[in-house]
């Protein structure tokens, strides 16, 4: 389903074509992908970049599209070495002398930094011990991609629409200030169309029968 599709689909289920209403339906459909990328991790968004440290510098900056953290790793002399994820505390009490340097060997995210004297809104990462030579950095993530109002068509789109279009109506039906009823469908239709991607993303995705075994759901009764 493209976003053509979707909007129509919109207007056509709930009977609304009022211009007030179909302006909105774009944050209808943006709210829904938000809702639903904070809640699985779909394997087909995550991807990976690669960056370099600063020699005396603990901070990296995330990736604009940054949803979380999959692994990190940094190559020390042509070989991966993944990072170990600790909290910022850890960090701060294992290695207190921002000027103990040597080979990452943990990680966190940091939050916002300071440059010169204006706080960002760029999440970052803070290594330990502070890195004292340039090395390369290998980070996988999982990402918010580009919302199918803005480009057409989207992964959820074109593989899982129904979690769209439910959780779309849902927003709509808010917005209208529908009957309780019918918000209270949609909004069961929704999660059970949420349930069924974590299923995808959250288990079938993520094995093989090979290692796993079949995948045995219970049978309808």
């Amino acid at each position: 389903m493209n976003y053509a599709a979707l909007s129509t689909a919109i207007q056509d289920y709930t009977q609304n074509y009022e211009t007030t209403f179909v302006d909105n339906i774009p944050l209808f459909v943006k709210q829904t992908e938000t809702r639903v990328y904070n809640t699985v991790l779909i394997p087909a968004l995550r991807k990976n970049v690669t960056g370099a440290t600063v020699s005396g510098n603990k901070y990296l900056s995330c990736p604009s599209d940054f949803l979380s953290v999959f692994s990190m790793a940094a190559i020390n002399n042509g070989s991966y070495e993944y990072l170990l994820n600790k909290d910022v505390n850890f960090l701060r009490a294992a290695y207190p002398n921002p000027s103990d340097t040597g080979f990452p060997q943990y990680y966190s995210l940091f939050g916002p930094t300071v440059t010169a004297s204006v706080i960002t809104t760029e999440l970052s990462f803070i290594l330990a011990p502070t890195p004292d030579a340039i090395y390369d950095v290998e980070l996988h993530y999982y990402y918010y991609p580009a919302s199918i109002v803005d480009t057409g068509t989207s992964w959820l789109g074109d593989n899982y629409d129904p979690v769209l279009l439910y959780g779309s109506l849902v927003e709509a039906y808010i917005f209208m200030k529908g009957e309780q009823d019918m918000m209270a469908y949609y909004q069961t239709k929704y999660n059970e169309a949420l349930q069924q991607l974590v299923r995808l993303g959250g288990a079938l995705e993520r094995g093989d029968a090979y290692r796993d075994g079949q995948f045995k759901g219970k049978a309808a009764p």
